[in-house]
């Protein structure tokens, strides 16, 4: 049988439509109906595939493929746009007034959906035990008035209390096809916010002697937060604090009574994000020298995304077995969240970044107007997902049954499949 991206290469075209007609169509956190229905439709067609819907949220879908008594592995991809009004002249142009998958996840669904499609293929034509579970999942950009976003319901409603490890992907516009980022540990950020409110007499713009100003006392807070990541924390430590949104006021002449502020505070460790916290509060409590008072609160969103090194390890393994000359780069993937982490908290598992840029003269980072991919990507992304979903149930049978060879050395090593490379029958831990 030939090779799964080769396999993955012949439904290309249809890749590409399932990606431009999600991008066409594109449903903002928690309202993604539509999509839903889509990914449906197409999963309807797979016989031996099983298909859940509103697991922990009215708009998530579960997709499973089981043989027998085994392992079971996800695989999980997310389906929610961005309030960005897209500016690319391209006939799958979004149709949606000021919504835009600017972030990649109408590619990522596009993936998961050929994954499934290579799978049920082969689950058919091949003896192997175990279950994998595909998951469909809204709302990862955005957190709703619970602060749950999509990962955290789905991970409540037990989507994952049976699977021995999972996995997911993001675009990278950062680097171009042929280019993936890799990472153990932490490589995604502690997504925290912070709101506070300061409050004095305010007075007449006039007159400021005679009462409290909460804008002069903002001003000495802003000092304290910006100061933080540079003289209150370790600068081997990944850290920072950013204010984003600051409200006060109605007209010049008039001293508020008080200023609201929100930011965002992002870090790896559990430390340094404690430390971040109680250093917030710290800026917050200087207005009460100056006669103010203030009220704040924290919202822990996501967790940091840690990439558990031994997933990390077979998908290096199999993204080399299917294209050896891509070039896999070690590097964190930065400060930004990913709710793919309250998922690695509860399972081993681990996200990479696969290079999408189009190189051309346009900038089109995630969350901008023009950000669009090299479609590429679609069957190499849906080959790896399918790779290592069959590597990690082989192998994970072989320990079961006690396999030979546990060296972490022979762990390693592969012997031909006739689907590709498989593990050999040494342990892995």
């Amino acid at each position: 049988m030939e090779g799964l991206l080769a396999k993955a290469l012949t439904i290309q075209e249809k890749l590409k439509e399932w990606r431009r007609h999600l991008h066409m169509h594109p449903e903002l956190s928690f309202q993604e109906a539509e999509t839903a229905k889509y990914v449906e439709s197409i999963l309807r067609n797979y016989k031996n595939v099983k298909v859940e819907k509103g697991v922990g949220y009215p708009t998530a879908i579960v997709a499973s493929i089981h043989a027998g008594n085994g392992p079971v592995f996800a695989i999980r991809a997310d389906m929610d746009a961005l309030p960005i009004q897209e500016e690319n002249e391209v006939d799958y142009k979004s149709i949606v007034p000021g919504v835009m998958h600017a972030c990649g996840h109408d590619a990522h669904t596009a993936i998961l959906l050929g994954a499934v499609h290579l799978l049920s293929e082969y689950f058919e034509q091949n003896q192997i035990q175990g279950t994998v579970k595909f998951l469909f999942q809204p709302a990862e950009e955005h957190v709703d008035e619970h602060g749950l976003s999509g990962a955290a319901y789905m991970v409540r409603a037990g989507v994952l209390d049976d699977s021995d490890g999972v996995i997911a992907l993001h675009m990278n516009p950062e680097s171009p096809y042929g280019e993936v980022w890799i990472h153990d540990g932490y490589s995604m950020s502690n997504v925290d916010v912070f709101r506070g409110e300061i409050k004095a007499s305010g007075g007449h713009g006039a007159y400021p002697h005679l009462g409290t100003d909460p804008i002069y006392m903002l001003s000495l807070v802003l000092q304290h937060i910006y100061s933080l990541t540079g003289r209150r924390l370790s600068p081997l430590d990944a850290g920072v604090v950013s204010v984003g949104k600051i409200q006060s006021g109605a007209t010049s002449n008039v001293i508020p009574s008080s200023v609201n502020i929100e930011g965002t505070i992002r870090s790896f460790k559990p430390e340094v994000r404690k430390k971040l916290f109680s250093e917030v509060e710290n800026a917050f409590s200087i207005v009460k020298n100056f006669g103010g008072e203030y009220d704040l609160q924290f919202i822990q969103e996501d967790p940091a995304l840690y990439n558990d090194p031994e997933i990390n390890r077979l998908l290096k393994e199999v993204i080399h077995s299917l294209q050896p000359d891509i070039d896999i780069t070690d590097k964190p993937f930065g400060l930004g969240g990913e709710d793919f982490a309250h998922m690695t908290r509860k399972k081993p598992g681990a996200m990479f970044f696969l290079g999408c840029s189009l190189m051309d003269d346009k900038v089109r980072n995630l969350h901008t107007p023009h950000f669009n991919i090299d479609e590429r990507v679609l069957p190499l992304g849906a080959a790896i997902f399918a790779e290592t979903a069959i590597r990690f149930l082989t192998r994970k049978n072989a320990e079961n049954r006690g396999g030979v060879g546990c060296a972490a050395s022979q762990s390693n090593k592969f012997g031909k499949h006739e689907n590709g490379l498989i593990p050999s029958l040494g342990r892995h831990r």
